[in-house]
């Protein structure tokens, strides 16, 4: 076996190994939370362009900072299937079928859809707190991008991606990803590079909480809680608003 063979063997076998174990097991029934995002996106996606449906999917899934919070909070978990209007939308739904399939086979539909939105309102909260700040603070965003839509399913596939990969131990692709957010951020400054960012922050003090979890079983009540069985968390080593996407 070459290196190159066993360096990927070190870094994807246990996770290549739950999905393939899941979809083996269950087939296309270990992922009904991923089909039905799947199509409740490609379905937003269509209503969204069609003159009587952008107004409504605006109402019901659209977040601004500029919004009332409680509106945005609202709003936000449907938000996680509203594809940006400026992108082809297969891009995202081959995000959603690869990243949220696996996540779902190896985490479960509940985790999969809880670190989802966990990473999807990071985005939508750091938002605000960036137009806070202000231009200039190095974190901080200009008042006009209170006005943009907030990123939709990315930041949700972005954190996903990031947790499955520390949790089945595939370090350097999750390191990986967020060297590629930041490049994201370097190239393209925009809302949708910083929220994915934050969706990243958002998703390590989850694996760090976990981490601290399993060291130290006793101070939690009735310690950690073993999943087993398919699906369970896997154990592996009118004007448009302005968009950026």
């Amino acid at each position: 076996m070459s290196t190159l063979a066993r360096w990927a063997r070190a870094e994807w076998g246990a996770l290549f190994s739950a999905v393939r174990d899941g979809l083996a097991a269950r087939r296309w029934r270990a992922v009904p939370l991923t089909l039905t995002a799947v199509c409740l996106t490609a379905l937003l996606q269509y209503a969204q362009n069609q003159p009587w449906g952008y107004r409504f999917v605006q109402n019901i899934g659209c977040v601004r900072a500029d919004d009332p919070l409680w509106l945005a909070l609202l709003r936000t978990p449907l938000s996680l299937f509203v594809p940006a209007l400026d992108l082809p939308v297969w891009g995202a739904l081959v995000q959603i079928l690869i990243v949220f399939g696996i996540a779902e086979i190896c985490l479960g539909w509940w985790r999969t859809l809880l670190i989802g939105y966990a990473a999807t309102l990071a985005g939508t909260l750091y938002a605000r707190v960036g137009i806070e700040w202000g231009p200039g603070n190095p974190f901080g965003l200009p008042a006009s991008d209170a006005l943009v839509v907030d990123t939709g399913p990315s930041a949700a596939v972005v954190g996903l991606a990031v947790y499955v990969c520390w949790r089945y131990r595939a370090y350097f692709t999750a390191v990986l990803v967020t060297v590629l957010m930041v490049v994201e951020v370097i190239v393209k400054n925009n809302l949708a590079g910083k929220e994915h960012l934050a969706a990243i922050a958002a998703v390590l003090v989850l694996c760090a909480i976990r981490t601290v979890r399993r060291r130290h079983p006793g101070r939690y009540r009735g310690g950690e809680r073993r999943s087993g069985g398919s699906g369970s968390e896997g154990e592996g080593p009118g004007v448009k608003p302005p968009i950026q996407s």
